[in-house]
């Protein structure tokens, strides 16, 4: 494997110092929430491993289909490490809004239209792993992993309308708020600058993780074909 790149290096490092800033922002910079208090600190930390997740997934759908246009094994490298590192941010994201739910809703889990979504759609990515798993050709994994995350992209835009299209208890914090949503609030300039920060630092870690994901992902794709050869 080619020795680490200094540029990853650095962005490793800006990584860890965005994320203790957004730490500290949503720790102590922005103000205690009047109705949900502490708890609601959560939500920087909730909606910017959301924001990740949902992009990861997107840019999964785009790379599956440029793959099934140009046939290029690069496309599925970067499939592959899109969905992985977004279902791990898309499952935070859900344990968080667990912590967040239980004293604003006064329960753990809901079968919310944005709860039930959000969990439809991670166990859609996980069951891609379980499809990549099941198949040993390359080439035909490739084609109908990037069939299936084009399919299962959909779910992504509709995770993210489905509070804005129906009654829900989830919040609308950015935009129009639905008349029976519970535990949202206004955020102060300090709020705001707290939310925009964690979205900005959460996007810096994807990006980390990206470039750590896809060098990891041509190191397997190099074993798989002396695999190959071997066995011919």
């Amino acid at each position: 494997m080619q020795s680490k790149p200094i540029a990853l290096t650095i962005l490793d490092i800006v990584s860890v110092i965005v994320l203790g800033v957004s730490t500290y922002l949503a720790l102590f910079f922005a103000p205690t929430e009047a109705v949900m208090g502490n708890v609601q600190r959560v939500f920087y930390f909730h909606v910017g491993t959301a924001w990740v997740g949902m992009v990861g997934f997107v840019l999964a759908a785009v790379s599956g289909i440029i793959y099934l246009i140009t046939k290029d094994m690069k496309w599925d490298r970067i499939e592959v490490a899109a969905v992985e590192v977004s279902t791990m941010f898309f499952f935070l994201t859900i344990v968080l809004g667990s912590i967040w739910a239980r004293p604003a809703w006064n329960t753990w889990w809901t079968w919310d239209p944005r709860l039930t979504t959000a969990a439809v759609t991670e166990l859609i990515y996980v069951a891609y792993f379980m499809l990549r798993a099941g198949i040993e050709d390359p080439e035909k994994r490739a084609r109908f992993g990037a069939v299936y995350t084009l399919l299962g992209g959909l779910s992504a835009p509709i995770t993210f309308m489905v509070i804005r299209l129906f009654r829900t208890i989830h919040p609308v914090v950015i935009g129009g708020a639905s008349a029976e949503a519970q535990g949202g609030f206004d955020m102060t300039a300090d709020m705001r600058t707290t939310f925009f920060f964690a979205l900005f630092a959460f996007t810096v870690l994807f990006v980390d993780f990206m470039w750590h994901r896809l060098r990891v992902g041509k190191l397997e794709e190099k074993v798989e074909q002396l695999k190959l050869k071997v066995s011919m």
